[in-house]
């Protein structure tokens, strides 16, 4: 009995001093890199679970907290990385504050997944978060391995006119902008059907995220005003990793729900591979939150 528990104490030892000098090295660099703490002042990122890495980007006046219901259903084999902007609910504007917002908060997401040696992780981003997570995947290319867009568009005033140009959309932006900074969020959105009358969908789209959490109207008013003149269409044949597109439908023919898929198609056809849709029905713009189990079987399939 003595034999059997020095036995038992002593063999923990014997594997460790008998481990390879390289496999020592590498063991140590990966605890490192798991309790090295990352700083941004442009993102917060909550981490949890472990896994296959799943990241998680929200829309315009979002936090992290968006995605939680969802991220509770994931932990137990996926490790989770849920990213705030700064600036959106009640967390500190700091960096944002002066700037652009959806091009640094991609830089930053880049270097938290270099820094943490992240390998190949999906990236799932709704509506302003869902065109971040494209210039994650364009810049990055091999490094991710996948990428969900959930009710987001490339450009999303092509979903109006699949003519339309950013310096045609400009002033209706500026004035969105204007409005949301000197007046608030809560007046911008009283106004949204006259700001964004002749957005359509597009402009429901961007306008109904603004106060689901709320945030700094500087923050606010930046998100807005990329959200309606960044074109990344251009961007697209420099993704590689496969792309879903994840969107809110009806069966509702005059609804213009009922038409996204056509206008999706469209929009992203300058991929190197067509993307894959997936339809959420009975929900608007806020899939993950309006049809929580449907938006979790639809990423639990983009996972797999």
């Amino acid at each position: 009995m003595f034999r059997l528990l020095v036995l038992l104490l002593v063999a923990p030892c014997l594997a460790v001093a008998l481990m390879t000098a390289p496999a020592r090295a590498q063991a140590q660099a990966q605890a490192q890199v798991q309790t090295r703490p990352f700083a941004s002042d442009r993102i917060i990122v909550e981490t949890r679970g472990s896994g296959p890495d799943v990241v998680f980007i929200p829309g315009l006046g979002s936090t992290g907290a968006a995605w939680r219901a969802t991220a509770d259903r994931l932990d137990d084999r996926y490790r989770v990385h849920l990213v705030t902007l700064r600036g959106f609910g009640g967390t500190a504007i700091d960096g944002n504050a002066d700037g652009g917002l959806a091009g640094p908060a991609a830089a930053e997401i880049e270097r938290y997944i270099r820094e943490q040696r992240i390998e190949r992780p999906a990236l799932i981003g709704h509506s302003l978060g869902g065109q971040i997570a494209l210039r994650v995947a364009a810049d990055m290319g091999g490094r991710v391995g996948r990428v969900m867009v959930v009710d987001s568009s490339p450009f999303f005033p092509s979903l109006v006119d699949s003519r339309a140009t950013s310096a045609q959309v400009e002033p209706l932006a500026r004035l969105g902008y204007q409005a949301l900074l000197l007046f608030g969020d809560q007046a911008l959105k009283s106004q949204a059907a006259t700001l964004g009358v002749d957005m359509g969908l597009a402009g429901d789209m961007v306008f109904q995220g603004l106060g689901l959490q709320g945030g700094d109207r500087r923050v606010l008013a930046q998100g807005l005003y990329e959200a309606l003149t960044v074109d990344l269409r251009p961007r697209l044949a420099q993704i590689t990793a496969p792309v879903t597109v994840v969107y809110g439908w009806t069966r509702d023919p005059e609804n213009p729900r009922n038409r996204l898929e056509g206008l999706y198609r469209y929009g992203f056809q300058g991929l190197r591979q067509p993307p894959r849709f997936e339809r959420i029905e009975g929900a608007g713009h806020q899939v993950m939150i309006e049809q929580p189990s449907a938006f979790l079987a639809a990423v639990r399939r983009f996972l797999a």
